[in-house]
């Protein structure tokens, strides 16, 4: 049996959101798995992930066991062992998530449904080369505000005085998403604070200015 999705347009928020609604009343009886921020969620073989609500910090590691961030998956973002070659490869929750899974066999048999994870994971892609063009800067607080601004765009909401982050990140986040210590990272803060660049509300979130 195959089914019908919208075609979508990969820069529009109502096109995910759509997309998402459109998995949820299609799949109406399947069972939406939720993880709590900070667990590890399992990935298999012949599964992909599909995330309905939340973000999912996509990890490697190096050789010297040091953990490197590869990628966010937001809202409408597939993930999975069949989207990677990396090994090892970890999905944690950075926030409570909502999850969706599809096997292999199913992608195969809805044409549609297949298109839909592809456009999606080419947000992916320009999201990895976002991270790889980063990296490559050579100062700290430049790399700080970069990610934060890609942040923005994957996870932003527009508050009073800025955009607020709705993901709570550590300066442990930060650093490895910069390949940084969590020390300088706290440097780079107070100084992008004390530029009036961001602020951090009560609840620890992050707010770019």
């Amino acid at each position: 049996m195959t089914y019908t999705f919208p075609n979508f347009d990969l820069n529009s928020t109502t096109s995910v959101t759509d997309w998402r609604r459109s998995l949820e009343e299609v799949y109406r009886g399947r069972t939406m798995l939720t993880y709590k921020s900070g667990q590890i969620i399992p990935m298999y073989a012949h599964e992909v992930w599909v995330v309905c609500r939340g973000v999912v910090q996509l990890n490697t590691l190096h050789p010297s066991g040091d953990e490197v961030l590869v990628g966010f998956a937001v809202q409408a973002m597939p993930f999975g062992l069949p989207l990677t070659h990396l090994e090892p490869y970890q999905a944690i929750a950075l926030s409570d998530v909502d999850l969706m899974r599809f096997t292999l066999t199913e992608l195969e048999q809805s044409p549609q449904l297949y298109q839909g994870i592809l456009q999606h994971l080419n947000r992916r892609l320009q999201q990895t080369e976002a991270l790889l063009a980063l990296v490559s800067n050579k100062r700290v607080e430049e790399r700080l505000r970069q990610i934060l601004l890609l942040l923005k765009q994957e996870v932003g909401i527009a508050v009073e005085g800025g955009t607020r982050l709705t993901v709570r990140l550590t300066h442990q986040h930060l650093a490895s998403a910069i390949s940084s210590t969590r020390v300088t990272v706290t440097r780079a803060m107070k100084l992008l604070q004390d530029e009036g660049w961001l602020r951090v509300d009560r609840d620890r979130h992050i707010i770019l200015v």
